[in-house]
């Protein structure tokens, strides 16, 4: 008995410390930009060419982060870390798909690149959602797409929307036009495959469709386009209820 009290005792301290020292982590990195991340550390070793130029949001083309919304994670200024919605469709895809593709929200990848390592294990995923929640808490959704801008994987090297700019476009980020933000983030799913600086068909295509989702989505980040985003968005869930309580009455 006095052993599973000191076990008890030795697990809720450790749970305890570490729920203060991640929100301690988090609450830093919200006005302190993560210095390096652990794919970071990995890509440094591996390739010949590293690039990471750090940005304030303002300093970067407008464009780019609605096209990263409106190609990653289209709800992410309504939802508050996760999109039930994505997972779901991409569970279903993966039944049959013979590669994985997540449902990943941007807050999640940010919460990955910036707190954790590369895996794919049951403890890792934990995590993120851990992390994901505590950023969602402690920053503001402006403060989460700077990061996630900041520290994504942009090419074989590359990270973050300043170094992308300069190495595909030889410009700052500031100046990217809307077509050049769509390339970049059509490479975006396999960045150390697609190139933004010779871009290939598919990547051309993908770019076309980041194009067409951004005149879909709209600049959420104006808070006029966003408010009347959320009114369609809230009566498309009312919609689909209805259809989901139409489907159940029949099938009784």
């Amino acid at each position: 008995m006095r052993l599973f009290r000191t076990t008890m005792r030795v697990m809720f301290a450790g749970l305890f410390w570490f729920v203060v020292v991640s929100v301690l982590w988090v609450g830093l990195l919200g006005i302190v930009d993560p210095p390096v991340t652990w794919v970071m550390a990995d890509q440094a070793g591996e390739q010949e060419d590293f690039s990471r130029i750090r940005v304030d949001l303002k300093d970067i083309s407008r464009s780019l982060p609605l096209s990263v919304i409106a190609s990653e994670d289209q709800r992410f200024m309504t939802h508050h870390g996760f999109s039930w919605d994505a997972m779901k469709k991409a569970l279903e895809r993966n039944k049959t798909a013979k590669r994985i593709k997540g449902g990943s929200t941007i807050s999640q990848q940010t919460a990955k690149n910036a707190f954790l390592w590369p895996g794919r294990t049951y403890l890792r995923k934990g995590l993120e959602a851990w992390f994901t929640v505590l950023i969602e808490t402690l920053w503001t959704k402006e403060r989460i797409l700077e990061v996630y801008l900041n520290i994504a994987e942009m090419g074989k090297g590359v990270f973050g929307a300043e170094a992308a700019a300069q190495r595909c476009f030889n410009r700052p980020a500031s100046k990217l036009t809307k077509e050049q933000c769509a390339l970049i983030t059509a490479t975006l799913p396999s960045p150390r495959r697609y190139n933004c600086s010779r871009p290939s068909s598919y990547v051309r295509g993908r770019q076309q469709w980041v194009l067409r989702q951004m005149r879909n989505v709209g600049d959420v980040l104006d808070p006029e386009v966003l408010a009347r985003r959320r009114i369609a968005i809230q009566k498309e869930e009312e919609r689909k209820a209805q259809r989901e309580a139409r489907r159940k009455a029949r099938n009784k």
